[in-house]
């Protein structure tokens, strides 16, 4: 019986996201966003996600008041709302003729894809995460990224599919959380391709490293890669500007030295790179993780 209800919720569900992205597909970009970002901002703030955001806020930032805190918070509410709604139309929202995302930094990865050498791209829940694997696929890296499923998996396979579409080649590729992304990784790496990460949430299995002064979970699993096939470091930073366009930095690579540097000092070089970005754009990072505990 609690099988059938849960079926029966899932599909219900899904029937409501798949004609709410029906819809989304319809209206023009910028309509996508600001109806995903005032849902969002007015209702965000009564879930129970709300204190999380706050708590982690006040962590980084002691000395904000209480008007910047909710005025951040509430931002960051809207930025998820934008992300979560855009994902229908992501396909459309990374064209090249759509003219929404910028690049800055191309020389810092051209290099690598003049040699057709594979690099392990990172970045945080900031902006609209959800543009870098096709933009770094349509820059011509083969590459291949890790993400959350959803428990609905009627609901994962339409967020899956919109993934995908965006791609240009049939080369690069997502890959669930778990044990099959490790091996999916593994071997994704051995034919010479690329990965993206996001780093900033918390790993249970991870090692305690600073961040913002506080010990927190990490995933170094990432480094070891990096040190065994020599693979580059690249920090790709994510800004949305207040049109709702976007800028993707693609920063200089962060020195491996050697195979020896151990991965909880690598993976505080990082986290020292992540906080310059969360410090600078606060109303975009996605506070409500609970990432320090």
């Amino acid at each position: 019986m609690k099988n059938l209800i849960k079926k029966t919720r899932f599909l219900f569900e899904y029937i409501i996201v798949k004609i709410l992205f029906f819809i989304l597909s319809l209206l023009p970009i910028k309509a996508v966003s600001i109806i995903g970002g005032k849902i969002f901002k007015l209702f965000g703030p009564f879930s129970k996600y709300n204190n999380i955001a706050i708590s982690n806020y006040k962590k980084i930032f002691p000395l904000h008041s209480k008007k910047q805190i909710h005025f951040n918070i509430k931002k960051s509410w809207e930025n998820i709302g934008k992300t979560i709604f855009e994902i229908s139309i992501l396909k459309k929202l990374v064209s090249k003729k759509n003219n929404k995302i910028h690049i800055e930094g191309f020389s810092n990865i051209n290099k690598f894809l003049k040699k057709n050498k594979s690099v392990i791209f990172f970045g945080i829940h900031q902006s609209n995460w959800e543009i870098c694997v096709p933009i770094i696929d349509q820059l011509g890296f083969n590459v291949g990224a890790i993400y959350r499923h959803i428990n609905n998996r009627y609901i994962d396979k339409i967020v899956l599919n919109k993934r995908t579409g965006s791609l240009i080649t049939k080369n690069s590729f997502y890959t669930p959380k778990g044990k099959k992304s490790a091996k999916d990784i593994l071997e994704a790496v051995k034919k010479n391709k690329s990965v993206f990460l996001l780093i900033d949430q918390k790993d249970s299995a991870g090692e305690d490293i600073n961040f913002f002064d506080y010990k927190v979970k990490s995933q170094v699993g990432f480094l070891k890669i990096a040190k065994k096939y020599q693979m580059p470091l690249i920090p790709i930073q994510n800004i949305r500007k207040k049109d709702d366009s976007f800028s993707i930095i693609f920063h200089k690579s962060v020195e491996l030295n050697s195979k020896n540097i151990e991965e909880a000092i690598l993976m505080q070089k990082i986290h020292k790179i992540v906080e310059k970005w969360i410090i600078s754009e606060p109303s975009q990072w996605f506070w409500q993780h609970n990432r320090f505990n």
